[in-house]
């Protein structure tokens, strides 16, 4: 049997979307100067630890986050880690989605023209397969609500309870198990001591 992963979550760092509010699914925005300065933060934070795999989304937010973070060189692009496809509500704030739809809840309702949540899911389990398939520490690179989804899976939640599960910018989670006894946990959320200094 395999030994047991260790799997490090890293969100990227702020764009101009995270600022406004604005939900940033598949829009390829880069990472503004502050962004870019935590992405190194975080990249300090991680230096001298020992990643047997590096896996981050394409999009130019994560992808850049891992590059400035020292980790480029080794990483492996993975479609699966793209964010949640928003659709019809992509670049709209939840203020903005609620003047149509009152009460709106994205975890809930969804987005139309976009990704159900169930189509979420599916996309964080076959990436909760293939770590658990792994051996030794992981790291990812990605954005909030894929993070937020797959951490729900692994821990053998539906998707929904991503809900629950907050991430701030370029913070770090870290997700492991019990005691060697196989039973899913979190390490470690949602950590953004690195960021604390300015």
């Amino acid at each position: 049997m395999n030994s047991l992963p260790l799997v490090y979550l890293a969100r990227h760092g702020q764009t101009e979307w995270t600022l406004t509010g604005q939900h940033t699914g598949r829009t390829d925005l880069p990472l503004t100067s502050r962004g870019e300065r935590e992405a190194q933060a975080l990249g300090e934070r991680l230096r001298g630890l020992q990643f047997t795999e590096i896996f981050t989304s394409p999009l130019q937010r994560a992808s850049r986050t891992c590059e400035i973070a020292g980790f480029a060189p080794r990483a492996t692009l993975d479609s699966d880690l793209v964010e949640w496809n928003y659709g019809d509500y992509e670049g709209l704030t939840g203020a903005a989605i609620r003047t149509h739809r009152p009460g709106w809840e994205p975890f809930r309702d969804g987005f139309p023209g976009g990704e159900s949540i169930q189509e979420l899911g599916a996309r964080a389990d076959r990436v909760v397969h293939r770590l658990r398939a792994a051996e030794g520490e992981i790291l990812l690179f990605a954005s909030g609500h894929i993070l937020r989804v797959l951490a729900a899976r692994w821990l053998g939640f539906r998707p929904e309870y991503g809900r629950n599960l907050l991430l701030h910018t370029a913070s770090l989670s870290i997700l492991t198990y019990e005691h060697d006894l196989s039973q899913p946990a979190i390490g470690l959320w949602n950590d953004t001591g690195h960021l604390q200094a300015w």
